[in-house]
């Protein structure tokens, strides 16, 4: 019965020398026990907190991939067609219309009667200048003879030669005016007026009637100074005319000097009008092709804004960041619209971009292009 009480004491006393006695040895082997499965939980721990942190901190937003395109950069204008040559005939001489009128929209050919005046005593003014023409070279000659063996002095043979080409001048003036009597048309084209009424009275200056050409016309525009570089003599331009017609032709003038209202540009596209179904005064809506440029084709809802409110769109960077571009805007259309200043591939944002700003991380989901 006295065994197991001196067993029990040799227990505690053995436990009591390993506490007091080998307490170092006993926290060393305890540590060398266990340490190694500690250190890789805590790793393994921290590890997978930092890793859930990082996924938390990651907008979600959707990106679509982007690739330039060439596109042609047009110069969109308003203006209206012109006639390439109008010109209002009128009267040099006073007389009256003794010729039938020719109604407006009448063709006419370069040299046509227009309108034929009365030549009155003009007739008879030329014959009376023939006759003082013929009389002063008879005296010319007279005078010089005598002159030549020393008869007649020089201030006689002076005055000769003056009261020739008065008599000369007096010739011309009279066939001068009579030629004015017949007026023509100065080209082939159309009236735009009547041609003065038979018997009206017209003064220098008065109107004899107006004839426009319409094969060539004009189309006028004026381009803004930001565009003018764009245009080109030469390049092609294309219209939709207020009816819905479309017409092609070529740019040959440009002006060198501003408007100094407006600040604008005239430009003159010619086209031709064979048909002649084209008008002077029509309103078209003309588009100048000029050099292309990339472009990117995005859905409008891409646009944004940044800090300093400049236009642009937010996109993917290579280290999954928000980078923003501001962009020019090319052209507009009914299912997106063409940027220009992108990088020639990019990868947009076009769901969430408005609750990113740049250097933001983001976990993109990409969809298909939409160009």
């Amino acid at each position: 019965m006295r065994i197991i009480p001196m067993l029990t004491a040799v227990a505690v006393t053995a436990g009591l020398y390993l506490v007091v006695i080998e307490r170092d040895d006993l926290l060393a082997f305890a540590r060398g026990e266990n340490a190694p499965e500690a250190a890789e939980t805590e790793t393994g721990t921290d590890a997978g907190q930092a890793l859930t942190q990082a996924a938390d901190t990651r907008v979600g937003v959707v990106a679509l991939q982007s690739k330039a395109t060439t596109i042609g950069s047009a110069v969109i204008l308003r203006g209206q067609t012109q006639a390439i040559r109008q010109v209002e005939v009128r009267a040099e001489v006073t007389s009256t219309v003794i010729s039938e009128p020719l109604r407006k929209g009448s063709h006419v050919k370069k040299g046509d009667l227009l309108c034929e005046l009365d030549p009155g005593t003009r007739p008879a003014m030329l014959l009376q200048a023939q006759a003082q023409l013929k009389e002063a070279r008879i005296n010319l000659t007279a005078s010089s003879k005598l002159s030549q063996g020393g008869y007649a002095s020089e201030t006689r043979l002076a005055s000769s030669e003056a009261a020739e080409r008065t008599a000369l001048a007096a010739v011309a003036t009279a066939e001068k005016e009579l030629s004015h009597l017949t007026i023509t048309a100065p080209f082939d084209g159309l009236l735009e007026s009547d041609t003065a009424e038979l018997g009206s009275l017209l003064q220098p200056g008065s109107l004899c009637g107006t004839v426009i050409q319409l094969d060539t016309i004009k189309l006028v525009g004026y381009v803004p100074e930001a565009e003018v570089n764009k245009v080109t003599l030469g390049a092609t331009a294309g219209a939709e005319l207020a009816t819905g017609q479309q017409v092609q032709g070529e740019v040959t003038f440009l002006s060198r000097s501003a408007d100094p209202n407006t600040r604008t540009f005239e430009v003159e596209i010619t086209v031709p009008n064979p048909d002649l179904s084209i008008r002077d005064g029509q309103t078209a809506d003309i588009a100048i092709s000029s050099a292309g440029r990339l472009a990117h084709k995005l859905p409008q809802s891409a646009l944004t804004l940044n800090n300093e409110g400049k236009l642009g769109v937010r996109v993917v960077g290579s280290d999954s960041t928000v980078v923003f571009y501001p962009v020019q805007l090319l052209r507009d259309e009914a299912d997106g619209v063409w940027l220009g200043g992108l990088p020639e591939t990019a990868d947009v944002i076009v769901v969430g971009q408005d609750f990113v700003t740049e250097g933001v991380a983001v976990a993109a989901t990409y969809r298909e292009t939409e160009q």
